[in-house]
């Protein structure tokens, strides 16, 4: 079963070529649903992604949630993203907007904008969908999607988690994923300063 945006595209007469007899992988299939559609890149609205999540589900696959700014792109987001993804058969990614970044980082973050984000993220084979979100928090999100497993980095505990305590209610699980030490936008940007 093909989630709403797959349809809308395959009807758009979008294809994905390869020579010979061989599998698309998921980054192919994103990057020609979106090359042409610059902000419209991951799952752009709660239609979207309710339609994503229904999908999913039909397919018997279990979902995690993440989010985070992921201003600059590192290893350390590579990797966590792996580590999230290795744990179930579907990632969803909250990504805080512009305007959210700001609030959180201040003035001059993000250093990248949040389509630019949003296409460079969706293209990582760890992650399935991803959405951006305006609020604080990603809590109205994780109340939509209802996740398996939530996933936050090993610099949190369990407690300060957004959305700990709803997704246990539904019998979901919280947890936290190493980090790998010393790799974060706010150093990158210091170290180019």
């Amino acid at each position: 079963m093909l989630d709403a945006v797959t349809m809308a595209n395959i009807a758009a007469g979008i294809v994905v070529g390869k020579l010979g007899t061989s599998t698309v992988s998921h980054p192919e299939l994103c990057q020609a649903m979106y090359a042409d559609h610059g902000a419209e890149f991951g799952v752009t609205n709660d239609e979207q992604l309710i339609a994503h999540v229904i999908d999913a589900r039909a397919r018997g696959e279990r979902i995690v949630f993440t989010n985070g700014c992921f201003d600059i792109l590192h290893a350390g987001h590579v990797s966590y993203l792996e580590r999230a993804k290795s744990k179930v058969d579907h990632l969803i990614l909250g990504l805080n907007s512009d305007a959210s970044v700001r609030g959180l980082k201040g003035p001059s973050r993000p250093v990248v904008n949040q389509e630019d984000r949003a296409r460079v993220l969706c293209s990582l084979e760890s992650v399935d969908a991803v959405i951006i979100f305006e609020e604080n928090t990603p809590i109205k999100l994780i109340q939509k999607i209802r996740p398996d497993l939530l996933i936050k980095g090993s610099d949190y505990k369990v407690h300060e988690v957004v959305g700990n305590k709803e997704v246990k209610k539904w019998g979901g699980k919280v947890e936290l994923v190493e980090l790998l030490a010393g790799r974060s936008s706010s150093n990158i940007i210091k170290k180019m300063s």
